[in-house]
C-alpha cells in the first residue's frame, strides 16, 4: 500500500511536467522552431492509440482469452503496413481541403453535406463516451490499487479516493477528469484555426507515449528477468500450477469468429476514431512522415506487446485465484514488494489515459462546436450573433466549454456503466460504434458513385443498430434496464433480442453486432448511391477525392455562380476569423491581383471561395459553406455554362497530357543524347589510344630502316655478311611497315564499301587447312600445341576465299599471341550447327573480361585482361575480320573458353542457306 498522499503529488507533478512539455511546444512553435516536425514524434504522437485498455486490458484479455489480445495490436500493424496508402490519402485530402475533423472529411466528401456532418459528430460523441469512461475508470481503478492493495484489488474498484476534505469531492476519476480537462482546454484552444497543428499538445502526447512504453517495459523485465530466469522459466512455473494447456484455449469457431471481428475493429479504429484521425492526419506536418511511422508505429506495438503474455501468468502465477487480471500490471510489482515499480507502471497508465482523454476531447469539441453548437447558434435570430463583429471569442468558449461537457460526460457514463465490464469489453463497444464511419470514409476515398443518401443512409442504420445490440445491453448490466430486454426482446418481441437479433445465436455478442450493424450500414450505403443521384458538389468533391493525386493541391472548383460584396465577405470573415487574421488573407489576395481592396467593389468568384476555405479552418466545410451562402447570392451554374467549363477544362487537360508526352519525348531524347555523347567520348578515348598504337607502330618499323640504313651508307667497310644481315631487317620492317599500311587502307575500304571481293563457291574447311600450315611456324616458335578437329571433309560456303584464310590466319595469330610459353594450346574446331558451319579458335590465354567481348571488334580496341600489358599490334585484324565475315553473311563473336582462355566463334551459312541469326551461346 502507498500512501495516497504521495500518490497525488506525484501525479500532480508529472501533470506539471506535461503542462511544461506543452508550453514549451507552443512557445517554439510561436516562434518558427517547430518541435513535432520529426517522424519519430508524429509516430510517438500515433500511439496515443494505445490507451489504458492496451496498458492494462490487454494483459487482462491475455490472462482471460489468451492470444486473442494479439488482434488489438495486429490491426493497425497491417493497416500501416499493408494500407499506408490509404492514410496517406487521407493525409493528402487533408491538407489540400484544410480538413479539421473526421466529421469535416466525411461531410467535405459528400458535398459539404451539414446533415451528414452532424449525424457523424453525433456517432463520435456517443460511441466515445464509453472509451473516455474507460480511461478514467482505469486511472480512478489504479489508484485504488496502489493505495489499498490485499492481492484482489482490481481496475474495477469504485473505492478509489483523494485525500481531500468533505466538503470537495473525493472520487478519483472526478478529480482526473477535472484535471485531463483543464489541461486540454489550455493547449488544445489556443488556436481559434481548427486546422492549425495544436503543437503543444502533440509533443506533450509523444512524450507520454514513450513514458507509458518504458513503464511497461520495466514491469515485463522485472516480471521475466529478475523475478524469473527469462520466459521459458515463467512458462514452466505456469506450467506446474497447471497453467500451461488452459492458458492458450484453441481457436474454436467461436473465437475464430471474435478473433476476425477484433481485428476488423482494431483495423477500423486506426482509420476511424477521431482522435487517430487528428493526429494522423490533421496533426501531420509532413506528408514523408507516414513512410516512417508505416515501420516505426509497428515497431512500437511490437516491442509494447512483447511482456504482455509473461505480465499475464506472472499475474495468474503469484496473485490469488479470482484476482483481477487488469490490474496485473500494478499487482504484480506490489506483492513482490517493489512499490517503485508499481508506482512507475501507475505513471504509464496514466500517460496511456490522460494522452487519449485530453486529443480525443480536443478532436470532439471542434467537431461539437462546429457542426452541432455553432449552427444552432447562428441559427437563433433572438441571439443576433450574425451582427456582432467578432465572435472568435465565443468559437473559444464553445469549444471550451464542449472539452470540460465531453470529459464529464465520460465519467458520468462510467458512474453508470464503468464497473460492469472489464476495460477490454468497454473499448470494444466504442470501436464497434465508431467503425460504423468506415464504410462511408472508405468507400468515399475509392468510389466515385458514393452519394450523401447512401451514406447518410449507411451511418443511421449501422448506428441504430449498434445502439440496440451493444449500447442497451450495457445498461441492462447496469441495472438501468430490465434484464428481460436480453432474454425476452424489447416489447416482448423476442427476434429482436439484442444478442440474438433475428434468432442468431451463433456469435458472441461483439461478432453478432458487427456483423448485423454492418449488414445494414453497407447494404443502405451501396444501395442508396446506386440507386440515387449526385448534385453537381458531390460529383465535384467525389472526384477531388478520389483522384487526389492526379490533380494539383488546389481548392474546390466552382460549381456555384456566386456573388456578394467585398466589405460583406470581410466582415463574414472578421466575426469568425479576428479582424487581424481576415484583414491579412484578404490584403494577400488583393496583393496577389495587383488592386487594392477599395478597388474591388463587388467580390469575384475566386475571393467568395477564398472566404469560404479561410471558414473552413475554423468552422468546417459544411459549416463554412453555409456562412457563405448566408451573405453572397448565387444559383447552380447552369448547364450550358457547365458545359463550357467541361470542354475548357477537356481542352485543358488535353493539352496538359500533350506537355507530358513531350515532356517524356524529351526526357528520352536528353538520354540518348547523354547516350551518344557518352559513346563519342568512348570512341574519342580509343580513337587516341589507336592513334598513339599506330604512330608507334609506324615508327618502329621506320627508325629500324633508318638506322640500320645509316649504319651501311656510313661504313661502307663494313663485311659482306654484316652487310647482308642489316639488308635483311631492313626488308623485313619494310615488309612489316608494309603490312601495317594495307591493313590500315583495307579497312578504310571495306567500311567504304568499296573493297576488293571475288565471291564464289568456297570450301571453308580446305580455307582452315590452308591458314593453319600458314601459322604453322608460329606455332613451332612459341612451342605451342595446335589441336585441328575438321568433322567433315568439304564445308562449302559461299565467300571470297582469299579473304575467309584471311580471317582464320588473323585468329589463330592472335590465339598463338596470347598462350603461355612452353605449354601454350589452341585448338581449332570445324564442324555442324543447324542449318550452318561452326569454326571455333580457342586457346588457354588469359581470356577476355566479360565487359570487353562486345566491343573487341571495334576498330579502335585491343583487349587486355588477365593482368597483361597492352599486347603488340594495332587491333585492328579483328576489326577487318568482322567486317568480312559481316559482308559473307555471316557472324563472329568472342565468348570464354571452357578450359579457360578465349574463344572466337564463326557461324557460316551453307550454300543457298540463310543464316537464321546468332545461336545462343554454345555448350
Amino acid at each position: 500500500m502507498l500512501d495516497p498522499a504521495l500518490i497525488v503529488l506525484i501525479s500532480l507533478g508529472y501533470v506539471g511536467l506535461l503542462f511544461a512539455i506543452a508550453w514549451y511546444g507552443d512557445r517554439r512553435a510561436e516562434r518558427g522552431r517547430s518541435v513535432i516536425r520529426n517522424p519519430a514524434i508524429y509516430t510517438l504522437s500515433i500511439a496515443v492509440y494505445c490507451t489504458s485498455w492496451t496498458f492494462y486490458g490487454a494483459v487482462g484479455s491475455a490472462a482471460r482469452q489468451g492470444p486473442e489480445f494479439l488482434t488489438i495490436y495486429l490491426g493497425p500493424t497491417l493497416v500501416f503496413l499493408g494500407w499506408w496508402f490509404v492514410l496517406r490519402k487521407m493525409v493528402r485530402i487533408t491538407r489540400v481541403h484544410r480538413i479539421t475533423s473526421i466529421a469535416d472529411f466525411i461531410a467535405s466528401r459528400y458535398g459539404k453535406s451539414t446533415r451528414l456532418s452532424v449525424l457523424v459528430t453525433v456517432i463520435a460523441v456517443v460511441g466515445g463516451m464509453p472509451y473516455i469512461s474507460l480511461q478514467l475508470k482505469a486511472v480512478a481503478g489504479s489508484f485504488a490499487v496502489l493505495t489499498g492493495f490485499d492481492g484482489l484489488s482490481g481496475l474495477d474498484a469504485m473505492s478509489g479516493e483523494f485525500p481531500l476534505p468533505d466538503s470537495l469531492p473525493r472520487d478519483t476519476a472526478f478529480w482526473v477528469a477535472a484535471a485531463m480537462a483543464a489541461f486540454a482546454v489550455l493547449f488544445g484552444t489556443r488556436h481559434i484555426d481548427a486546422s492549425e497543428h495544436h503543437e503543444g499538445v502533440v509533443a506533450a502526447i509523444a512524450f507520454e507515449s514513450l513514458v507509458k512504453l518504458l513503464a511497461f517495459l520495466a514491469v515485463g523485465i522485472f516480471i521475466t528477468f529478475f523475478l524469473h530466469d527469462g520466459f521459458a522459466d515463467l512458462v514452466e512455473r505456469a506450467r506446474e500450477v497447471s497453467l500451461g494447456g488452459p492458458f492458450i484455449p484453441p481457436v474454436t469457431g467461436d473465437s475464430a469468429a471474435r478473433w476476425i471481428t477484433t481485428l476488423v475493429l482494431s483495423m477500423c479504429a486506426v482509420l476511424c476514431l477521431p482522435r487517430q484521425f487528428q493526429v494522423t492526419a490533421v496533426e501531420c506536418v509532413d506528408e514523408r512522415h507516414l513512410s516512417t511511422a508505416s515501420w516505426l508505429f509497428p515497431l512500437y506495438l511490437l516491442i509494447l506487446s512483447l511482456f504482455v503474455v509473461p505480465i499475464a501468468l506472472a499475474g495468474l502465477v503469484h496473485l490469488p485465484t479470482g484476482a483481477d487480471a487488469d490490474a496485473f500490471v500494478l499487482t504484480v510489482p506490489l506483492s513482490q514488494n517493489r512499490p517503485d515499480l508499481a508506482l512507475l507502471a501507475f505513471l504509464g497508465g496514466l500517460s496511456s489515459a490522460t494522452a487519449m482523454v485530453i486529443v480525443a476531447a480536443i478532436t470532439l469539441a471542434t467537431m461539437v462546436c462546429n457542426d452541432l453548437v455553432m449552427p444552432f447558434l447562428l441559427r437563433l435570430r433572438w441571439l443576433r450573433l450574425t451582427e456582432r463583429g467578432d465572435l472568435t471569442g465565443l468559437l473559444v468558449a464553445v469549444r471550451r466549454a464542449s472539452i470540460v461537457g465531453l470529459i464529464f460526460m465520460g465519467y458520468a457514463y462510467y458512474r453508470v456503466t464503468g464497473t460492469s465490464e472489464a476495460l477490454a469489453s468497454i473499448g470494444l463497444v466504442s470501436f464497434a460504434a465508431l467503425a460504423q464511419l468506415a464504410p462511408s470514409m472508405l468507400g468515399g476515398l475509392f468510389w466515385k458513385g458514393a452519394t450523401k443518401g447512401g451514406a447518410i443512409t449507411g451511418l443511421l442504420l449501422g448506428f441504430c443498430v449498434w445502439c440496440h445490440t451493444l449500447l442497451l445491453p450495457s445498461f441492462v448490466r447496469a441495472g438501468w434496464l430490465g434484464a428481460s430486454i436480453l432474454t425476452d426482446g424489447p416489447f416482448g418481441v423476442t427476434f429482436l433480442m439484442p444478442e440474438a437479433l433475428f434468432g442468431m445465436t451463433t456469435l458472441d455478442p461483439l461478432s453478432h453486432s458487427l456483423f448485423w450493424s454492418w449488414l445494414v450500414n453497407i447494404g443502405g450505403f451501396v444501395a442508396v448511391s446506386l440507386f440515387g443521384k449526385q448534385q453537381a458538389l458531390e460529383r465535384i468533391q467525389a472526384t477531388l477525392y478520389v483522384d487526389t493525386f492526379r490533380r494539383a493541391d488546389s481548392a474546390t472548383p466552382r460549381v456555384w455562380s456566386r456573388t456578394a460584396t467585398v466589405g460583406d465577405l470581410l466582415t463574414l470573415a472578421q466575426r469568425f476569423l479576428g479582424k487581424d487574421a481576415a484583414g491579412e488573407a484578404f490584403r494577400e489576395f488583393s496583393r496577389s491581383r495587383g488592386l487594392p481592396l477599395r478597388r474591388l467593389a463587388e467580390a469575384d468568384p475566386d475571393l467568395v471561395h477564398l472566404t469560404e476555405r479561410l471558414l473552413a479552418r475554423t468552422l468546417g466545410g459544411a459549416s463554412a459553406r453555409v456562412m457563405v451562402e448566408s451573405v453572397a447570392k448565387g444559383e447552380m451554374v447552369s448547364l450550358r455554362e457547365v458545359m463550357t467549363i467541361l470542354e475548357e477544362t477537356s481542352q485543358v487537360i488535353e493539352y496538359s497530357q500533350r506537355l507530358e508526352q513531350k515532356s517524356a519525348e524529351l526526357e528520352r531524347l536528353t538520354a540518348d543524347l547523354r547516350e551518344a555523347n557518352r559513346q563519342l567520348q568512348e570512341l574519342d578515348r580509343l580513337k587516341d589510344d589507336f592513334l598513339s598504337t599506330v604512330s608507334h607502330e609506324l615508327r618502329t618499323p621506320l627508325t629500324s630502316i633508318r638506322s640500320f640504313s645509316e649504319i651501311l651508307s656510313d661504313n661502307p667497310e663494313l663485311d659482306n655478311a654484316q652487310r647482308q644481315q642489316f639488308l635483311a631487317i631492313i626488308v623485313r620492317e619494310t615488309e612489316r611497315l608494309t603490312r601495317l599500311i594495307d591493313q590500315l587502307l583495307d579497312l578504310a575500304r571495306l567500311e567504304a564499301g568499296h573493297g576488293d571481293w571475288h565471291m564464289d563457291s568456297v570450301d571453308a574447311a580446305a580455307a582452315l587447312r590452308e591458314a593453319v600450315a600458314v601459322t604453322a611456324s608460329l606455332f613451332a616458335e612459341k612451342k605451342a600445341v595446335l589441336d585441328v578437329e575438321i568433322l567433315l571433309p568439304e564445308m562449302p560456303v559461299h565467300a571470297d576465299g582469299d579473304r575467309l584464310i584471311q580471317v582464320f590466319v588473323n585468329l589463330l595469330s592472335n590465339a598463338v599471341k596470347f598462350v603461355p610459353p612452353q605449354d601454350g594450346r589452341v585448338r581449332v574446331e570445324a564442324r555442324e550447327h543447324g542449318r550452318t558451319w561452326l569454326f571455333t579458335v580457342a586457346d588457354n590465354g588469359p581470356g577476355i573480361p566479360e565487359g570487353q567481348r562486345d566491343k573487341i571488334f571495334g576498330k579502335f580496341v585491343q583487349a587486355t585482361g588477365g593482368g597483361q600489358d597492352r599486347p603488340a599490334g594495332t587491333g585492328l585484324g579483328l576489326a577487318i575480320s568482322h567486317q568480312i565475315i559481316e559482308h559473307f553473311g555471316g557472324s563472329i563473336w568472342a565468348d570464354a573458353s571452357p578450359g579457360g582462355g578465349a574463344r572466337f566463334c564463326i557461324l557460316l551459312n551453307r550454300l543457298s542457306q540463310a543464316l537464321p541469326g546468332r545461336p545462343p551461346p554454345l555448350a
